[in-house]
């Protein structure tokens, strides 16, 4: 009782909700504002030859492990001498150990750092002090064995695919989709992994099909807006739906199944880990593919068709004949603000 009372009083909540949802979710927004849009930059400086927005991206990617440490702390609620300090945490944790690492050395110098936090009358010195002094340490321990663990797996699945490009590709595209539209980033999930090539290529057409499928079977119920909001912003609107009724998820499901092998057989799409988890939110994904493919028109074809028509085609048609079979009713896809 005694320390459960201690750590409410320093708001330290020791739970799967905010560690394993909440700080992992902000942990995706810091490579949203930094990796993310940085690749974005980079890639129309490139496409327009405008060197000055390529350094933008530079430096928005090299930033990567400060936002996971900024988004990190502030969900975390940790005081300002702590949230300024684990920016240089997480900058030495992603350099040393990528994304998980980081995010690894960030959790633990962040929780310390609120302990510690106004205990003494030299707090501008001591929290700092002691939160940098955790948090480099870990990642300096434990960062390269965890950015290798993840490599390896990453590199795992590449081989599998690589040796079972169908049957991987429909595992890879349901998976990442499913994470896609759960309260998970696929994303973060994707960079961490370093997951490159066909089996991003897949990845990223799992989760087209979730943000495509769901968007075009709930227009008329939710219309443009929400039209634009799950097919470029995010499938995970549907999730309350999803609770209420399962059945709804099975159109993208299985357009991710379908279409996964076509990407890893038919096409061999390929993508960057960057781009591998985002779908067609923001069009990363569809970024990414051109980094990896090239700007070819049979890769704007390719990306065109597995991408945006072929999931709108397949999740319409199985999503109306569920309606029909009284599986999906009027109100099923209707979203809370549409």
């Amino acid at each position: 009782m005694q320390i459960q009372e201690f750590l409410a009083r320093k708001n330290i909540e020791v739970s799967l909700k905010k560690y394993g949802i909440e700080a992992l979710n902000a942990m995706a927004l810091g490579l949203f504002g930094s990796l993310i849009v940085g690749l974005i930059f980079k890639s129309v400086g490139q496409w327009l030859d405008l060197e000055w927005l390529i350094n933008f991206g530079s430096i928005a990617q090299s930033a990567m492990g400060a936002a996971i440490g900024v988004g990190v702390a502030y969900v975390l609620q940790a005081p300002i001498l702590v949230l300024v300090s684990v920016a240089v945490v997480g900058l030495s944790g992603a350099s040393l150990g990528g994304p998980v690492g980081c995010f690894v050395a960030v959790l633990f110098a962040t929780e310390i750092g609120k302990i510690v936090s106004k205990t003494t009358p030299v707090d501008i010195i001591i929290t700092p002090a002691v939160t940098l002094f955790v948090g480099l340490g870990i990642a300096q321990f434990t960062g390269p064995y965890i950015q290798s663990g993840m490599e390896q797996v990453g590199a795992f699945i590449e081989w599998a695919v690589d040796l079972q490009p169908f049957l991987m590709g429909i595992i890879v595209a349901v998976i990442m989709g499913i994470l896609l539209t759960l309260p998970i980033s696929s994303a973060a999930i994707a960079i961490a992994l370093s997951l490159s090539g066909i089996s991003a290529g897949a990845a990223t057409v799992g989760c087209c099909a979730q943000m495509i499928g769901f968007a075009v079977m709930s227009y008329r119920e939710n219309g443009w807006g929400g039209f634009i909001s799950q097919g470029l912003g995010t499938s995970m609107l549907q999730l309350s739906n999803i609770v209420k009724n399962p059945k709804i998820w099975i159109p993208p499901i299985i357009a991710s199944a379908i279409l996964g092998p076509i990407a890893t057989i038919g096409f061999k799409m390929l993508n960057v880990p960057s781009g591998a988890g985002m779908g067609t939110s923001g069009f990363v994904g569809q970024i990414g593919t051109l980094e990896a493919m090239g700007n070819s028109s049979k890769v704007f074809l390719a990306i065109g068709l597995l991408h945006f028509v072929a999931p709108a085609i397949i999740c319409l048609l199985i999503c109306e004949g569920m309606r029909k079979i009284g599986w999906i009713k009027w109100g099923d896809l209707k979203l809370n603000n549409g």
